[in-house]
């Protein structure tokens, strides 16, 4: 019974978290184009104001109790992590870099969440998942060395520096969950937050909204609400439920996601290789989640 149970969770958590990477794969095509009218540094500001306003609400609503003082620094880096360090620097990046090459980056998440695991988790993966998650970042990376002239060296080196933080985030977070509870953990590093957050809003705010177009406001509505808030409570509840490192590796499949949106929606010319090394990547997932455990 308790082996049924078991893999009934791990089911639901791969479950959880491929709705959570679902969700995260919009992020940047959705950064892109909020961009182009608004601020990057306003644009994180005013994300994690939003959604730490819309966290606050929700911890009144439901009466949670504060977590515990040993919870508060683990709250920190998360909000660090996932709430400024990863949308700031991502916002930055596009600047220099399209969305569909920003997004082949993403390959790195799992690594990077799953050495955080290891570190802050105490997860102990088997050494083939090593194998495979290292062949999935060598792609990547090997894609990113042998664009054009076009690409961006500050772009990418944005990038590199948002999966680390981001790792960093999910792992803590799917850390401190296991205590708190997946929606709970990302509300509270929402509101840790929200009085600097509120108070950068106000100070980086343009002198006028006129030029700002609708799709640049449905934007920061998507990432207000579904890549800072939605998606982490499916995200956090897929880690607990079936392992950092494991269901991290579903993060393999946001490139591919995100591809295609950043064509479909932008009109973002994607390559043949960027297919390529996606597809190559997608695949390290059925292998890296072999052996996860």
């Amino acid at each position: 019974m308790k082996s049924i149970i078991m893999k009934q969770d791990r089911t639901n958590g791969w479950f959880n978290g491929f709705l959570g990477v679902l969700i995260f794969s919009g992020s940047l095509p959705a950064t892109k184009l909020a961009v182009m009218d608004f601020d990057p540094v306003f644009l994180t500001v005013a994300r994690a104001s939003i959604a730490g306003l819309l966290a606050l609400v929700i911890l009144l609503a439901l009466k949670e109790k504060r977590p515990k003082l040993e919870q508060i620094a683990s709250l920190v880096i998360v909000s660090i992590g996932v709430v400024v360090g990863f949308p700031l620097l991502t916002a930055l990046a596009l600047q220099h870099i399209t969305s569909a090459h920003s997004i082949v980056f993403l390959g790195l998440l799992p690594l990077a969440t799953a050495i955080f695991g290891v570190w802050r988790g105490g997860e102990r993966p088997r050494p083939a998942f090593w194998v495979f998650s290292v062949i999935g970042s060598v792609l990547v990376m090997g894609f990113a060395f042998t664009q054009d002239a076009t690409t961006s060296l500050t772009g990418d080196l944005l990038m590199l520096a948002s999966v680390i933080v981001c790792g960093l985030g999910y792992a803590e977070g799917a850390k401190v969950s296991r205590e708190l509870g997946g929606w709970q953990v990302i509300c509270w590093a929402l509101l840790i937050s929200l009085p600097i957050m509120l108070i950068l809003t106000l100070v980086y705010m343009p002198d006028s909204f006129s030029n700002v177009s609708m799709p640049a406001w449905i934007s920061l509505g998507y990432v207000s609400l579904f890549s800072m808030l939605i998606g982490f409570i499916f995200w956090y509840r897929g880690l607990v439920q079936g392992g950092i490192a494991a269901v991290g590796q579903l993060q393999l499949l946001q490139p591919f996601l995100g591809l295609a949106l950043a064509a479909g929606l932008l009109g973002e010319p994607v390559s043949f290789l960027m297919v390529i090394v996606t597809v190559g990547v997608v695949f390290c997932v059925f292998g890296s989640r072999r052996f996860a455990r």
